[in-house]
């Protein structure tokens, strides 16, 4: 009998990798009107899975079991459903589902490796429909074509878990009722809706990069599987856009410090503190190349600035040698394209370092009121280490504090709590 520990974590990285394409095949198969349908079978194909696997093993191709297992789920809908008004099935290749003579030989087709990037992509950008707020946008592709639990989404968007289901509620009703078609947009369509799938993209990114599970601070699925996505899109021509090259580099000069940031033992290691000959110098290189190729055409993203950020610090042999105004001057220009309070709170670690803590504080006074910030545990840990420089450690006590009920992550929890311990 397969050990239960190893069936899970194969179905959790499973999960992970392939349920967001599953789902987009099948709802490219039953329609936008039936996107619970297509989430319950991939559910039921990941329970067959379990209950299947604990008896006779892990398959030689776990994917291509939990793919056939799906498909043949979806033909017994098919099945039970080709009579009933649940499924349209006036498209031409929808209409060869209806007979048995042609049904698992088209289903078949739907299920084409190439058919399901596709499929994938189109419903990428199905769920950035201009009639969907931007923020149900990013919300719907994470839960249900990233495979985020609705804790993890809610953390990436600072939030509650029920404000998250109410938002994924909301955006199922909008597809049910107009039934938009999954397709990659053309190209008057293509800038403003591949914003919302590269915000997607990035959350995820992060997600990885900053965990929000207990267990791990860095989860490397999550960040191979953002760059794998933002790689699809530069394999089209129609999405390679500047902003997808920029945000390209971004994740590749972010990868490339990942096995710095963790001790052996686990410990969150700071910037200032990471060994430097950890990093990855290839993934460097492919970043600097993907930003390069990033500089055509006439519009200035978010993404190349942070890029450009990114790489400053890459390109640094020691903390020491960081160009802090450079970086400066970045964060400015950031500050002219979207007036987002977090990026005002990053750029006040650089006047930290440029100018000291009292002009920190002055910037930091700034965000005071800010509803956002003040449940953010960055901010916490920020004003801590400013006051502690200010020589303060009253309120640097207070706000490391108030940072460690903030974060449920173990790795931060130690972090801060060494903070305090060491500013005693």
């Amino acid at each position: 009998m397969e050990n239960r520990d190893h069936i899970d974590t194969t179905l959790n990285h499973l999960f992970r990798q392939e349920s967001g394409k599953m789902v987009a095949v099948l709802i490219k198969i039953f329609g936008t009107e039936n996107i619970e349908m297509a989430e319950d079978v991939v559910q039921d194909a990941l329970v067959s899975a379990l209950e299947t696997w604990k008896f006779r093993g892990i398959p030689d191709n776990p994917k291509a079991w939990l793919y056939r297992t799906a498909r043949n789920k979806a033909i017994d809908i098919i099945r039970r459903k080709k009579h009933s008004k649940t499924i349209d099935f006036s498209d031409p290749q929808k209409q060869l589902l209806t007979s048995g003579y042609t049904l698992k030989t088209t289903m078949n087709n739907f299920w084409e490796e190439h058919q399901i990037q596709d499929d994938f992509l189109g419903m990428m950008y199905a769920c950035c429909h201009p009639d969907i707020s931007q923020e149900n946008q990013i919300t719907f592709i994470l839960k249900s074509l990233c495979g985020f639990s609705t804790k993890e989404v809610a953390k990436s968007f600072l939030t509650s878990e029920d404000t998250i289901s109410k938002r994924l509620y909301r955006t199922k009703e909008y597809f049910r009722k107009h039934k938009i078609r999954p397709e990659i947009p053309n190209k008057s369509a293509i800038v403003p809706r591949t914003e919302a799938v590269l915000s997607a993209i990035y959350l995820m990114f992060n997600e990885g990069y900053n965990s929000t599970n207990a267990d791990q601070l860095i989860r490397k699925d999550l960040i191979g599987q953002a760059m794998l996505l933002c790689r699809s899109l530069l394999s089209v021509e129609r999405t390679k856009l500047p902003e997808v090259y920029a945000l390209m580099a971004l994740m590749c000069f972010h990868a490339a410090r990942v096995d710095s940031r963790v001790t052996t033992e686990g410990s969150l290691v700071l910037l200032s503190k990471q060994d430097r000959t950890k990093w990855d110098i290839a993934l460097i290189q492919s970043g600097q190349d993907y930003l390069n190729r990033a500089s055509f055409g006439d519009r200035l993203t978010m993404y190349h600035l942070e890029a450009a950020i990114a790489y400053e610090h890459c390109q640094a042999k020691y903390y020491v040698d960081t160009d802090w105004n450079k970086i400066l001057e970045y964060y400015d220009l950031l500050l002219d394209i979207a007036n987002d309070p977090i990026v005002f709170l990053n750029r006040s670690l650089v006047i930290l370092e440029l100018k000291g803590p009292k002009e920190a504080l002055k910037v930091l006074d700034k965000l005071k009121n800010n509803k956002l910030l003040e449940n953010y545990y960055v901010y916490h840990a920020t004003l801590g280490e400013v006051y502690y420089r200010l020589s303060d450690p009253t309120l640097s006590k207070v706000h490391y504090e108030k940072a460690l009920q903030l974060t449920q992550s173990k790795w931060e929890q130690q972090f801060l709590k060494d903070k305090i311990d060491s500013k005693r």
